[in-house]
């Protein structure tokens, strides 16, 4: 059995940060060095992503089961869950899963709701990349910019990019496996799960990932959950706004 990679920071009680789609630990590593002041932290890759095992299988019951073994291997209790996205529908899925490990969940601008596939410019843009060709950062850099006129999505990615081998770059993401099963990442939480622990949901103030509409199926899925809007951000929220989504957290966590 695979464990998922991880860096483990500070000491304390557990708290597991889950990345979202195309994302991977390291994005979280500057709030997990704030956090590791408080708690012992750990910056997860989940499967197909970052440093962790890639896999031709992706779903979100494998994911869940995934944080499952990770939690047995390291013998955690009483842990904190924060998700992102896609790690915010792993983080509510492992919470009505195995309720029993969790003291309190923070979800990150995502509702329990179906999302209709939306990531197919970036696949594309990421499928063009021929890295015979494309054989420097500058290179691979100049053909994303085709596709992507996002500066802040566009460098969101290229932190994937590495020297897989000398003179040979590669992603760190499995690009095949993530493009085959892309279906998957709008998957709604299962009708009829329920967790009841403290749950706080972040959104984004310019982000359209939470609605209004979705507050009532929020309050079904996680009654003892309240929503709290991280002013002058969007989707990455965690990055545009850092400093109140620390102190949203800690409030919340305190």
């Amino acid at each position: 059995m695979e464990v998922l990679h991880s860096t483990i920071l500070g000491s304390g009680q557990p708290l597991l940060i889950l990345h979202g789609y195309f994302g991977m630990s390291d994005n979280w590593k500057s709030l997990g060095v704030q956090f590791a002041e408080k708690f012992e932290v750990h910056l997860i890759d989940q499967r197909n992503h970052g440093r962790s095992f890639h896999s031709n299988e992706f779903d979100y019951e494998l994911l869940v089961e995934d944080l499952y073994n990770y939690i047995q291997h390291f013998n955690l209790k009483n842990v904190i869950l924060l998700g992102h996205s896609m790690g915010g529908k792993v983080a509510m899925q492992f919470a009505v899963t195995y309720p029993e490990f969790i003291d309190k969940l923070i979800v990150a601008d995502i509702s329990p709701k179906y999302y209709k596939p939306h990531h197919e410019s970036i696949l594309a843009a990421l499928n063009s990349i021929n890295f015979s060709l494309h054989n420097t950062r500058k290179k691979v850099e100049e053909a994303l910019r085709i596709y992507i006129k996002e500066e802040g999505i566009l460098q969101f990615l290229l932190k994937n990019v590495y020297w897989e081998s000398k003179g040979k770059l590669a992603y760190r993401f499995n690009l095949q496996s993530l493009t085959e099963n892309n279906v998957e990442v709008g998957e709604a939480l299962p009708s009829f799960t329920h967790f009841d622990g403290e749950t706080l949901f972040l959104r984004g103030e310019n982000s359209q990932y939470i609605t209004k509409d979705d507050i009532p199926l929020i309050s079904a899925h996680f009654s003892n959950s309240k929503i709290v809007t991280v002013k002058n951000a969007g989707h990455w929220l965690h990055a545009e706004n850092p400093t109140q989504f620390y102190s949203e957290v800690v409030r919340f966590l305190a």
